[in-house]
């Protein structure tokens, strides 16, 4: 095997089964991958300095497509209902027939750490055929000191090869594409798709596994903490506003989506953001916009100008799902270290369609890990193929493709971590007020701001509180800078009994989602469970 690389070095020879590469490009840093990708024909260059890239029919994750190796460590621990299961005879296969493909072709090599705090990070060692997979996947995870490289050692190992495809009778999988998991061995092999972002969710697939013997709470979710050290932490599925919420220029944001929670307070998984770009725009998020026009950054299917390299946010002819892959340091008010103190708050963003939830609830414990648990939040009419009404969507611990243990592991654990540190618990909605979409409109996000700054500053603690009638949980009834109106989301409706019919359908889907927890939880939870109750007038 050819030696090609020119970047820094790494001591160790572990090449987990890969052998006569046409080369080995080991720890590339940005500048050199840039010209490796455009020699290739991988890339463009955009106006600004980012670089360009298509992940061809693969614009997303292939959920569907992912699968765990059933073993002695898997077997009575993975959740297999939310698994796709794999056996080691069929991993092996899979591993040799990559192996024997990358025979002659030069491959790119990156060593990465997953995870800021050393006591639970791991050393992840990344194979690429591409280039720009190398880029990004050194933008995502944590780069370590150039001291630090000579004597690394891997502990996971993730094969990333988009042109080999796999066979289904042979390799257990489904389809070409494959996401194959050994938790026992700790290697990943990605095949027959070229979106990068199924080499980070490995890694924090792998950590979801690993942490919670710890008792470190894995979460996806983004963070960020204020001068007084209070941490606040968002979860939230796609389109709920965790990534804009968390990005508060008066606080230093931690990490924009996965993180760990254990005995030293809170730290994030990566070294990097992958934010969405479709309708990007400078004046609504800045911080964001800006890393879009600067060198070091990968953008995702983004449409550009052929003559000028000017990209267009708008265009979201090669699908919504684009994305800028970039280091966090691009974003000035980011953590130096990655690392805070325990949450002071959590906070549980939902984008309700139904327009039946409040802006803001006050959740107990209890109420708090039902809602985990749950992870509600709605599709729209018109974001997807047949969608023509609001749809719940209902993703357990707001990551349900990520979390291999089964999710109650990871509720009490939360659960847990509250009650010992006092966390303030609030489930806000991004969603619809005055009606359901269509007929109502998007909470303002104006008003959002203000009651988010009032519950992270803690004036939240002395207004007066109502208990929804459906839910439970406790409503303000006035905060200052915020019309009452719309604390009330009934009120808000010209129609009570339309409101009525909606909270009801609403309640019945929380019910029916949770049927599959009750045997997992005690009383106190199911007792956080809602009750549709018509509001008198």
């Amino acid at each position: 095997m050819a030696d090609q690389g020119v970047g820094l070095p790494s001591k160790s020879t572990d090449m987990c089964g890969l052998t006569d590469l046409g080369g080995l490009y080991r720890n590339l840093t940005a500048p050199a991958l840039y010209e490796h990708s455009l020699r290739r024909g991988e890339a463009n260059v955009a106006d600004g300095g980012a670089l360009v890239v298509e992940t061809g029919v693969h614009t997303g994750r292939s959920p569907k497509d992912k699968f765990v190796v059933v073993d002695d460590t898997t077997r009575d621990t993975v959740w297999w209902d939310n698994t796709a299961a794999m056996s080691a005879e069929q991993f092996a296969l899979l591993h040799a027939d990559m192996a024997a493909h990358a025979r002659g072709m030069p491959l790119y090599m990156q060593d990465l750490y997953g995870g800021a705090d050393p006591g639970h990070r791991i050393n992840v060692r990344v194979f690429t055929e591409f280039a720009w997979h190398s880029l990004f996947i050194r933008n995502l995870l944590i780069r370590p000191e150039r001291s630090e490289l000579a004597d690394f050692a891997p502990e996971m190992t993730i094969i990333d090869l988009p042109s080999f495809k796999a066979d289904p009778k042979r390799h257990g999988c489904r389809t070409e594409t494959v996401i194959a998991c050994d938790f026992t061995n700790k290697i990943v092999l990605i095949a027959g798709t070229s979106y990068a972002g199924e080499m980070k969710k490995s890694v924090f697939s792998l950590l979801n596994f690993l942490l919670p013997e710890k008792r470190v709470m894995p979460m996806h979710c983004s963070a960020n903490v204020g001068d007084e050290g209070d941490t606040a932490v968002f979860f939230g599925l796609s389109g709920t506003g965790k990534t804009t919420l968390s990005a508060d220029p008066g606080r230093t944001l931690v990490g924009d989506d996965e993180h760990g929670w254990g005995g030293d307070g809170v730290f994030n998984f990566e070294g990097g953001c992958y934010a969405k770009t479709i309708k990007l725009s400078a004046e609504a998020e800045p911080e964001i916009y800006a890393t879009t026009q600067r060198f070091g950054t990968v953008l995702e299917n983004v449409a550009f100008d052929e003559n000028t390299r000017v990209v267009d946010f708008d265009d979201g002819s090669k699908t919504e799902n684009t994305r800028c892959a970039y280091p966090i340091s691009f974003i000035s008010n980011a953590s130096d270290t990655g690392r805070a103190p325990h949450p002071k708050n959590i906070i549980m963003l939902t984008a309700d369609a139904f327009g039946v939830l409040p802006p803001i609830a006050r959740l107990t414990p209890a109420q708090a890990m039902y809602h985990f648990l749950s992870g509600y939040t709605a599709k729209v009419a018109g974001t997807e193929k047949g969608v023509t009404e609001p749809q719940a969507t209902f993703s357990t611990c707001f990551g349900a493709p990520f979390m291999p243990r089964h999710p109650s592991e990871y509720g009490n654990l939360l659960r847990s971590l509250i009650a010992s540190h006092n966390v303030d618990c609030w489930l806000v909605n991004t969603g619809w007020t005055s009606g359901a979409h269509g007929t109502g409109y998007r909470m303002p996000i104006r008003a959002t701001r203000t009651l988010l700054a009032a519950a992270l500053d803690g004036s939240l603690r002395d207004v007066e509180y109502r208990v929804d009638a459906n839910f439970g949980f406790a409503v303000p009834v006035e905060v200052p800078g915020v019309d009452p109106a719309i604390l009330d989301p009934r009120s808000t409706w010209a129609d009570k009994d339309a409101y009525d019919a909606q909270a009801a359908k609403l309640v019945e889907m929380f019910v029916t989602n949770f049927a599959k927890f009750e045997s997992h939880v005690d009383g106190t939870v199911l007792a956080a469970a809602p009750s549709f109750q018509a509001a008198a007038e």
